[in-house]
């Protein structure tokens, strides 16, 4: 189940480069999704939605890049 919420992280690596696309590709979900929190925020009623929503975004990035590095150091399989 982990495998399709997560698609990044389980992807098959080759050294540290993989781990570090893996996270960088997270990083960039979350900038991005910062960006429009950051401008969607301005109004009232929706910037609280947003701002809910970006806080399971960012729990979503964080959580993905535990996972590839666990991943990476074969603690889940």
């Amino acid at each position: 189940m982990l495998k399709n919420l997560f698609p990044f992280s389980f992807q098959k690596k080759n050294g540290i480069g993989g781990l570090l696309i893996n996270v960088i590709i997270y990083l960039v979900i979350g900038a991005i999704a910062g960006i429009l929190i950051g401008v969607l925020s301005v109004v009232p009623i929706v910037g609280l939605v947003v701002g809910i929503v970006g806080g399971l975004i960012d729990l979503y990035v964080l959580i993905g890049i535990i996972l590839s590095i666990l991943d990476y150091c074969d603690v889940i399989k």
